[in-house]
């Protein structure tokens, strides 16, 4: 690997490519990966050990270390790309207006959605506004406020329950 990183030597780079890219492959279908995909995941994993070779830090990972954390991120890539939903088509012109009766029943269930919320005791309702109205993380809010996060948890999953129950 030294080879390869520090002088792009490609006998060097072929052995490592002999070693690894039939492991890296056989991980990749271990862990659910059809072959072909492996396949190419594998290939795309060596082609980046050659293009971020100088990345490499012996001091840091081994070498396989390295090439295989290469290789687990491809393979999240992949999946993340995999499960990621087509976007809708889009539609042209003005959208239809919603009919009447929709757009009574959402009203209707905005007021008492907000009849709930005012009705929950106030260290949930806080909590709630915070996460929801306020765009906080729960870590955040426990920052903020001082309070354990697995408080800040407890209260926001009893509101929620409240909330379920009042909304039926």
């Amino acid at each position: 690997m030294i080879r390869v990183r520090d002088g792009r030597d490609r006998t060097a780079f072929a052995a490592l490519f002999a070693h690894f890219a039939p492991r890296i492959k056989g991980f990749l279908m271990k862990s659910g990966t059809d072959a072909t995909t492996a396949e190419e995941c594998a290939q795309d994993v060596m082609t980046t050990l050659w293009r971020k070779a100088d990345q490499f830090d012996p001091t840091r990972a081994s070498v396989s270390t390295w090439i295989f954390t290469i290789a687990r991120n491809r393979r999240i890539d992949m999946l993340r790309r995999d499960r990621r939903p087509e976007p809708e088509e889009l539609t042209w012109g003005p959208e239809p207006e919603p009919e009447q009766s929709a757009v009574l029943e959402m009203q209707q269930e905005s007021a008492r959605l907000v009849e709930a919320i005012a009705a929950l005791p106030e260290n949930q309702r806080k909590l709630i506004e915070q996460a929801y109205f306020g765009e906080l993380t729960q870590a955040e809010i426990s920052q903020i406020t001082g309070l354990p996060l697995g408080t800040i948890k407890s209260r926001i999953r009893l509101a929620l329950d409240r909330l379920r129950h009042a909304m039926k």
